[in-house]
């Protein structure tokens, strides 16, 4: 049960974090208890050290300083009025113009979230001092100094929507949108070798039957609480294999987990438990994301309505790097206890399916460039002089250059264009 709690806590933290309210939520809350804080501590000795030592910046004068907060709350509710309808435009034409999967993306931007919880939380904050106002304030009981705080508050709020204003007008270009999903799936590809190398040598499961445990949920499979599991399998003394992978989406009866030896109805549970479903996940916790995003701008990029090869090329450059780090990794994920007794094996996606599945769909859409081709040409035989964690994965990249080949050959009707591509293949 307490399992099974901490398994619930584990699932809630991942989609409150990932959530467009969290910062907002978090900021607000904060100048929220900020309010009551200066209110409950600011006396007359305090606003009399202000006029004394500052009176310029002290309004001592109930009319006037409602006057003002009243002002800021109806201006900085406007900013944040236009400046996220300005967000769900570019929403709206990153989802039109590029791919609707990047949304999940654009929406979790740190920047606009922080923007946002600053205006939401100064607008509670001046209306908090703005009802403590007594009607006959003057300057020995007017909070003189929470005032000058919630003026200052909003001459921030206009320097953040300054600040906004560059960072939406960056974020709505395909080139930097690009350049973010890339690098986090760089990175993420590179923790995962760099944990490879560190694991030392995988203890192996003896040859025999596994255990199956089927899945009794519809949704999203996006991993499993690692340090959950971890306890789990040293506590039950079993070795564990989760045959799902991430983001595949999963049915009831389906295999999801295999052991090493038979579990009762309350072991296996407790190990479901532990899995992590969700309708939506991050490029930094799944890399396969990253490939199917960067795939999808450039394959819509070659649509008629859009037609910016362009941006199709420079999706090939990204998959071109990124697929070299993938094919320094193993086909599946291994993780060890403490005492490097049991095992946790991973699933990943195929290398094979992977490529596949990327390049399948620049080839029904752009076998007709002949510039794209020669580009993912030029990629394949990139790989092959890359180094590489299977052997088979040389295979694979032959295999795919095989399928170009005879796109090529049916597709590319002018001979000079098709025999440039081909002598490129065979030099």
């Amino acid at each position: 049960m307490i399992r099974k709690v901490k398994n619930w806590i584990y699932n809630a933290y991942i989609e409150i974090i990932s959530s467009i309210a969290f910062y907002p939520t978090i900021i607000s809350m904060g100048l929220f208890f900020m309010a009551f804080f200066l209110l409950s501590f600011e006396d007359n000795e305090t606003t009399k050290f202000l006029i004394k030592n500052a009176p310029a910046l002290v309004i001592n004068n109930a009319d006037t300083a409602r006057s003002i907060l009243a002002t800021l709350i109806g201006s900085i509710v406007s900013l944040t009025v236009f400046s996220f309808s300005m967000v769900m435009i570019l929403l709206n034409q990153a989802s039109s113009n590029f791919s609707p999967r990047l949304l999940p993306g654009l929406i979790s931007n740190k920047k606009n979230q922080v923007v946002l919880g600053f205006y939401i939380g100064t607008i509670v904050f001046n209306i908090i001092i703005l009802i403590s106002i007594l009607p006959d304030g003057d300057s020995y009981t007017l909070n003189g100094f929470s005032v000058l705080v919630g003026i200052v508050l909003g001459i921030i709020c206009l320097a953040l929507f300054v600040f906004f204003i560059h960072t939406i007008s960056t974020a709505i270009q395909i080139k930097d949108i690009l350049e973010k999903i890339f690098m986090n799936t760089k990175e993420r590809l590179l923790e995962l070798n760099n944990q490879e190398r560190q694991k030392g040598d995988f203890l192996e499961v003896s040859n025999k039957d596994w255990f199956v445990i089927k899945n009794d949920k519809t949704d999203y499979f996006q991993g499993v609480n690692m340090k959950g599991l971890l306890t789990s399998v040293d506590s039950l003394d079993i070795n564990l294999k989760i045959t799902a992978y991430k983001g595949q989406y999963v049915l009831p009866n389906m295999e999801i987990i295999r052991t090493d030896r038979k579990l009762d109805e309350k072991q296996m549970n407790s190990l479901k438990d532990l899995l992590v479903y969700s309708e939506s996940s991050s490029v930094r916790n799944n890399y396969l994301l990253g490939f199917k995003q960067i795939t999808e701008v450039g394959v819509k990029a070659m649509s008629p309505g859009i037609n910016d090869p362009g941006t199709a090329v420079m999706t090939i450059d990204y998959l071109t790097e990124l697929f070299a780090l993938r094919m320094k990794l193993d086909e599946v994920e291994y993780y060890q206890t403490e005492e490097k007794a049991k095992n946790i094996e991973l699933k990943s996606v195929d290398f094979q399916e992977l490529i596949y599945q990327c390049l399948a769909a620049y080839r029904q859409y752009c076998k007709h460039d002949i510039i794209l081709m020669e580009k993912i040409v030029l990629m394949l035989k990139y790989l092959l002089k890359q180094p590489m964690k299977k052997e088979h994965y040389k295979e694979v990249i032959k295999q795919q250059m095989a399928i170009v080949r005879e796109d090529v050959e049916l597709s590319v009707e002018n001979p000079h264009d098709k025999q440039k591509i081909l002598n490129l293949m065979d030099s």
